[in-house]
């Protein structure tokens, strides 16, 4: 059996808590496909080099908020290297500081950047997205003090770098996103996904029904984007999840849409979602509420099967994030966006 990790800090020790043998996979467009115990151990690291992507030798274990160190409970996984023994500016732009490898094979989750704006119909620059994020991810730590939640402490997790896409061709692009998160997901590594604009959703979905069927969906967004065409195309960022309802992609009763608001071309623009068997949560049904009791419903409603998170940047009121492409006035705040995060992931809707 393993050791029992502990806890120091300052001078004294203190058990820490042990995840659960079977530990839900924490996913930024997170893939919600169930739960599993993570695998073996990754090679040991030793030299200097080791400290870009593992523990700094000398120093085992995480170090958390307020001088906690977390011992690691037998084998080691990759862990995002604390500011106090490598500074945040060093290393390679992976996020979180973790590994970069070119293989799913032996991870338990892995962030893949899609960096795809060619699907936009207002402002791009979504391909610049994951290069970002992933420069703003060095603030990032190893433990989230609020929720308890120690990742790194039972998942194995790399960076995959970005799927290859081809910036003058939409459909192609497609097929190479399909293709590239079908090798992922059959490997049993769950794919944490920097994009990139929401076109690129429709071909994650696709590979991750051709291995789990028909899954459930929880979508953050301003925008329900089930139109079918625009410009007499039938693929782009506003239909990606009509063309899901089209290939039975979607488990309907169990997929929930937050958020969403703004102008419109009908009196009734949520008809077609509802049609279909989706929840939808206008944003004014939000504001100034605390979206627990929401998510209470929409885990029982879930169930214990597989579902998918998405959540669009322009979720957010564009007072917190003004840079993305289709901002829409009166949105959710980084305060309910974290409870959404927390209670579908950290609370194991999955």
């Amino acid at each position: 059996s393993e050791p029992e990790a502990r806890v120091q800090r300052g001078g004294g020790e203190r058990a820490a808590p042990r995840p659960p043998r079977s530990p839900g996979r924490l996913l930024v467009e997170r893939a919600l496909l169930g739960a599993g115990t993570a695998r073996g151990p990754g090679a040991v690291r030793t030299g200097r080099a080791a400290c870009f992507g593992g523990l700094r030798p000398g120093a085992p274990g995480v170090w958390g908020s307020a001088g906690a160190r977390i011992l690691p409970w037998g084998s080691p996984r990759n862990q995002p290297p604390s500011s106090e023994f490598v500074a945040r500016t060093v290393g390679v732009c992976s996020m979180m500081r973790l590994p970069v490898q070119a293989s799913p094979e032996g991870l338990d989750a892995a962030f893949v950047g899609v960096p795809l704006d060619i699907g936009t119909s207002n402002r791009p620059g979504a391909r610049f997205g994951p290069r970002r994020i992933r420069e703003e991810s060095v603030m990032l730590r190893t433990v989230n003090p609020s929720t308890g939640a120690l990742p790194f402490q039972s998942l194995m997790v790399a960076d995959l770098g970005d799927v290859n896409v081809n910036l003058y061709n939409l459909q192609d692009s497609c097929r190479l996103i399909r293709e590239a998160y079908q090798k992922i997901v059959a490997a049993g590594c769950i794919p944490l996904t920097l994009g990139g604009d929401h076109t690129i959703t429709y071909p994650i979905l696709q590979a991750m029904a051709k291995q789990h069927g028909p899954v459930g969906l929880l979508h953050v967004d301003a925008h329900m984007d089930t139109a079918d065409t625009a410009l007499g195309e039938k693929l782009y960022h506003g239909s990606p999840f009509r063309r899901c309802v089209d290939e039975g992609l979607l488990d309907c009763k169990r997929v929930v849409q937050i958020g969403i608001r703004g102008s419109a071309m009908t009196l009734d623009p949520y008809r077609y979602s509802r049609s279909q068997g989706f929840r939808v949560v206008p944003a004014e049904d939000c504001w100034m509420k605390s979206l627990v009791p929401l998510m209470g419903e929409v885990r029982q409603q879930m169930g214990g099967k597989p579902i998918y998170i998405s959540f669009d940047i322009d979720s957010l009121d564009p007072a917190y994030a003004p840079g993305t492409g289709t901002p829409e006035i009166a949105g959710l705040t980084p305060s309910q966006l974290s409870i959404l995060g927390f209670s579908s992931a950290e609370r194991k809707l999955f």
